[in-house]
């Protein structure tokens, strides 16, 4: 059998992952990119008619797959101020996107209903109706 041993990685422990992970200037720098992330969107569901929303809620939903795991060994009371305040300012900027996704899906909810309405309408005078095209007899 050869010797594998030159071959094997300094990993550190399971434990060492959460240590690590943990550390506050690893959390803050995961609100910073959610922060950006929700900006970005907030800003593109208000001017973008091309805004990719599923992309977008990808990478919301990786940031806070990586904020729930950086957070595992932390408890609450532990958070230095700079991520209290960082807390703080993403959960505003969550407020504002919010705004904007209701905003678009009351936009969306209103054009679905006017093109209802037409198609019933159109339905309703005839236009498309099995007489029209000598069907019914």
């Amino acid at each position: 059998m050869s010797d594998l041993s030159e071959y094997r990685l300094n990993l550190p422990a399971p434990a060492e992952f959460i240590d690590t992970a943990a550390r506050p200037g690893n959390v803050a720098a995961i609100i910073s990119r959610i922060e950006d992330a929700v900006e970005e969107e907030t800003a593109a569901i208000r001017t973008d008619i091309h805004f990719d929303i599923k992309a977008s809620n990808a990478r919301k939903s990786r940031y806070l797959y990586e904020l729930t795991r950086a957070t595992k060994g932390l408890v609450e009371g532990d958070f230095p101020g700079e991520l209290k305040v960082g807390v703080e300012r993403l959960r505003d900027k969550l407020v504002a996107n919010e705004r904007a996704i209701l905003a678009h899906l009351s936009a969306v909810s209103e054009v679905a209903s006017l093109l209802r309405d037409a198609i019933q309408r159109s339905e309703a005078d005839g236009t498309y109706s099995a007489n029209e095209f000598g069907w019914a007899r």
